[in-house]
């Protein structure tokens, strides 16, 4: 067994690691460099080529009527650009962007003071909308209905509602998980888009892009490289690279070619296909010691001491995509390409049930 891990979590690894380099949840390091790396305008926009489009067209037909753009939602896995488009459409209209996040609205005071201060056309911009509380959900329907709040005073016999208008924002909201969203709030968005996984092709332009706007030498073999292992979302393309750039400027001349890249995304646990130490231990389980599964993730969750919430929203949508996990009614099985992919021999399947 203990060879089988050596296999599954790479030679010398002695257990995950806690901080995952390509973990598209954490956005902290984004905020050092993404003012510098994130795209001015539409042009400079990357991907998502129907979804821009199609926002430019609305973007186009709102400013010729001299209307604030209806409320956009974006909706889709982390990393992939709803902040970024966010801020272009507000650059489009020439107005300001206002953003907050779901977890910090936790009292209609707390909507109350930043709908009242938004001028005519502002975007406001609100990330994880979908854990967003009920009271303050609901506080926000007559804004983005009506450009008003409702205030009701008193209580009983003597409750009535007095109305503060608002000035006329677009509202834009940003969620991973669409699913989570009430019908009422979902339904007074105009304008949803789904983001997809980058394709190599356009994840090589982004960390051709990043390399010049960061001033790294980068051949084109090496930015290939690594726009392979960053599992089609820019944001770890972009945390990629400049681990990358790291090891270029320590261990070799400075310049990322792809023999660099190579040997610096494997000293981060990063393979071929992207995949990391916990990504490799969470196919591992279920192809170890659930025998290929089906397996509830609550029990893949106690095996790893790693949160399920965690493995649903970070590490399964990646490994479905690629085809090296299936969800089933009785819970998750790994693929042959998965076993084949970690290099061990996956178990015989009984005559009643093909696990392939």
């Amino acid at each position: 067994m203990k060879e089988i891990r050596r296999k599954i979590l790479g030679e010398g690894d002695a257990g995950l690691e806690p901080d995952r380099v390509v973990d598209p949840h954490d956005a902290l390091e984004e905020e050092v460099y993404g003012a510098s790396l994130r795209p001015r305008t539409f042009d400079e926009y990357v991907g998502q080529a129907q979804v821009v489009e199609n926002l430019r067209i609305a973007i186009d037909a709102a400013k010729k009527r001299a209307e604030p753009l209806e409320h956009v939602l974006f909706y889709g896995p982390p990393g992939l650009g709803k902040t970024t488009l966010a801020s272009l459409i507000a650059h489009e209209l020439g107005a300001a962007l206002r953003p907050t996040s779901g977890p910090t609205l936790e009292k209609p005071k707390d909507l109350v003071g930043i709908l009242t201060s938004l001028e005519d056309g502002d975007v406001l911009f609100i990330d994880e909308i979908h854990r967003l509380g009920r009271v303050v959900e609901e506080f926000l329907y007559p804004a983005m209905e009506d450009f008003q709040i409702d205030f009701v005073v008193d209580s009983g016999a003597y409750a009535k509602t007095l109305k503060l208008p608002l000035k006329r924002f677009t509202l834009i909201g940003a969620t991973t998980r669409a699913g989570m969203l009430s019908a009422p709030l979902r339904e007074r968005f105009g304008i949803t888009h789904h983001l997809d996984y980058y394709t190599e092709e356009e994840l090589q332009l982004i960390v051709e892009r990043s390399a010049r706007v960061l001033g790294i030498p980068l051949e084109r073999e090496g930015g290939a490289t690594i726009a392979a292992r960053s599992r089609g979302t820019p944001r770890i393309a972009n945390r990629l690279l400049r681990r990358v750039r790291d090891y270029a400027e320590v261990r070799a001349d400075g310049k990322i070619t792809q023999a660099v890249a190579d040997e610096a995304l494997a000293r981060e646990g990063v393979d071929v296909r992207g995949l990391d130490r916990l990504d490799r231990a969470f196919l591992g389980t279920i192809a170890t010691q659930y025998h290929g599964g089906p397996v509830g993730i609550g029990a893949i969750a106690a095996t790893l001491t790693e949160d399920a919430e965690t493995l649903e929203d970070v590490v399964e949508p990646f490994l479905l995509k690629t085809g090296f996990v299936i969800r089933t009614a009785n819970g998750r099985k790994v693929t042959a390409r998965a076993y084949e992919h970690l290099g061990i021999t996956p178990p015989r399947a009984s005559g009643q049930e093909r696990l392939f």
